[in-house]
């Protein structure tokens, strides 16, 4: 049954491969035609050489004149088959390199629109794998397939014509010796082509550790995890290297059980053909050229079984990356979703539930009603549910039930670009890209002017470090903000909201890893932008959120208390206590 399914999906998979193919039609008829000549040129030198050899009658009884003709005629022929490679070469590689641009390029679109949570619940490094090594993979499958299949197919086909023009009864001992080279391949490809499946799904596995593993290198060295980060790695790395082996091993079954075959066809040609050449069927030139195509004939056979291993891999790895391109992508826009333009600000959630697992409840019967222009503070332990909030909000994540609605409309009917066009987000997890300081600050306008950036900059103190950088705010960065501290990374994330800003803001612990004196500074700019502008702030540090209008204290997934600073300390309850905690001796 499961190598039934295996079948199955991997003609579904060519199906899909071909349907990206079919926009290349002209270079593969190219490829095809220049197949063609390829192997017709390549066919008639036996030919020729029989001709020659039929040309040396014995001492003293050779036809210089006739072989120096053949010769010449060798030399062209030879010259147009190199041209003719050349060409289908060039065509494969076009078609494959343009397939393979093509589905990357939906690969990595399709991940731009997945919901988040998948996202979040898939290794990065195993969405990497799927994206590169994948696809490279399937690149190198489906060069040697159009390289070696086409020619290999009519080289067969062609010898086989050509041979039966000269002698029909030893082309039958070829053609009944065949099925049998034939048959052995296709039994060890499907054999091969579930370990295939499986060594890419490792080697993904093992990509997504190894990135892990590096991008967390502070934390693994300073909680000692080094030895078993090795041994993890150690497991995975044989587990790879076991069903690498065996794929492998498998797959290479396949080339010395043809040429054990092959051998056999060109034994049957030599000699049956050595037999009717004693009787006078054939000449002696006729007989070399026999040879010579029994040998050509049954090449073939050898490279398309290892093209057929390859296929094997590149199908499997294929499949891997149209798993990605197919997920289900978040839900579109409604066509009638409103577009929101300058929104006041006013936030209400309405009986609003979630969980991330169905049978693990977060958050239930949620209600928040937030006047334009409020301050609303988010205070409580950690998993109960402050970061979620903010998802919801910006449509990370769609809730189960309930509504949540800004400025009177439901944000699931508006479009989410003019939602999250309308909010600001400083997160605590810092995000740069690779590039000057200046395009990392304008990501969320890219058509502001110098001037506008340095207001922004000096407003978030952040001027002042990057006037030190070697070229300012041309200066290059590399992937994460490069060697820059985790305050500065902060500050030009500060700085980035401040350029824009929006009518709504998120701060979500968003001056967690910079100085207390800067600190005080930053709030003050911050004071300054949330007026006017409906503020949500997430914070652990009380002090940051002592004057917010409304302050949330989250637990469980519920609203437990609510007030301002001075209204829940003279309630004596939850807040008060995490207060106490943090300011009381």
């Amino acid at each position: 049954m499961s190598s039934i399914k295996a079948t199955s999906r991997q003609k579904d998979t060519l199906r899909k491969v071909l349907r990206y193919i079919k926009k290349y039609w002209l270079y593969l008829i190219a490829s095809l035609l220049f197949a063609v000549f390829s192997v017709a040129f390549t066919l008639y030198i036996p030919i020729l050489t029989g001709n020659a050899v039929d040309m040396i009658i014995g001492e003293g009884q050779v036809d210089f004149v006739s072989i120096n003709h053949i010769i010449r005629k060798m030399i062209i022929v030879i010259i147009l088959t190199g041209i003719s490679q050349w060409v289908m070469n060039a065509c494969n590689n076009k078609i494959t390199f343009q397939v393979v641009q093509d589905i990357r390029r939906e690969a990595f679109a399709r991940i731009q629109i997945l919901p988040l949570k998948y996202v979040d619940s898939h290794g990065h490094g195993e969405l990497v794998s799927r994206v590169i090594a994948d696809v490279d993979q399937f690149a190198d499958g489906l060069l040697m397939g159009f390289t070696q299949l086409f020619t290999g197919v009519l080289t067969i086909l062609g010898t086989l014509i050509f041979m039966l023009t000269v002698n029909v009864s030893i082309t039958l001992v070829v053609v009944f010796v065949t099925p049998v080279s034939l048959f052995v391949a296709a039994f060890i490809a499907k054999k091969t082509f579930h370990m295939f499946k499986l060594q890419s799904e490792t080697r993904g596995e093992e990509t997504s550790f190894v990135e892990e593993m590096i991008e967390n290198q502070k934390v693994v060295q300073a909680f000692g995890y080094e030895q078993r980060a090795l041994d993890q790695f150690d497991e995975i790395n044989d587990r790879l290297g076991a069903c690498s082996l065996r794929a492998t091993f498998f797959s290479s079954l396949t080339n010395p059980a043809t040429r054990f075959v092959n051998s056999l066809v060109y034994t049957g040609v030599g000699l049956t053909g050595a037999l009717i050449a004693i009787n006078g069927g054939i000449t002696v030139g006729q007989l070399s050229c026999f040879l010579s195509y029994a040998n050509q004939y049954t090449k073939p056979f050898n490279e398309i079984s290892g093209v057929v291993t390859e296929l094997q891999n590149a199908l499997a790895c294929a499949g891997r990356v149209f798993e990605l391109i197919e997920e289900e992508p978040q839900k579109a826009d409604d066509e009638d979703a409103v577009i929101l333009k300058n929104p006041d600000g006013q936030v209400d959630m309405q009986h609003v539930e979630f969980s991330y697992v169905p049978q693990q409840p977060l958050i239930r019967d949620f209600n928040l009603h937030v006047e334009p222009g409020q301050r609303v503070a988010i205070v409580g332990p950690t998993g109960c549910g402050k970061t979620t909030m903010i998802n919801l909000l910006m449509r990370f994540y769609d809730v189960n039930s309930g509504s949540i609605q800004v400025d009177g409309h439901d944000i699931y009917h508006v479009t989410r670009d003019s939602l999250r066009t309308s909010y600001g987000m400083v997160l605590q997890e810092t995000w740069l890209q690779s590039g000057t300081i200046f395009e990392n600050i304008t990501m969320g306008k890219p058509d502001a002017s110098m001037e506008e950036v340095l207001e922004a900059a000096k407003a978030s103190h952040a001027h002042s470090f990057i006037k030190r950088l070697p070229k300012g705010y041309d200066t290059l960065i590399g992937e994460d903000g490069g060697n820059l501290s985790q305050g500065q990374k902060q500050l030009l994330c500060i700085t980035r909201v401040m350029l824009c800003l929006p009518p709504m803001l998120i701060l979500d612990e968003a001056t967690s890893s910079i100085d207390t004196r800067t600190e005080i500074k930053i709030q003050e700019a911050f004071a300054r932008m949330m007026q006017g502008r409906t503020s949500f702030i997430v914070a652990h540090r009380l002090s940051t959120i002592q004057e917010a209008d409304i302050i949330l204290v989250m637990k469980d997934g519920n609203i437990i208390e609510q007030g301002n600073h001075e209204s829940l300390l003279a309630a004596n309850g939850f807040y008060a206590n995490l207060y106490a905690s943090q300011f009381v001796g």
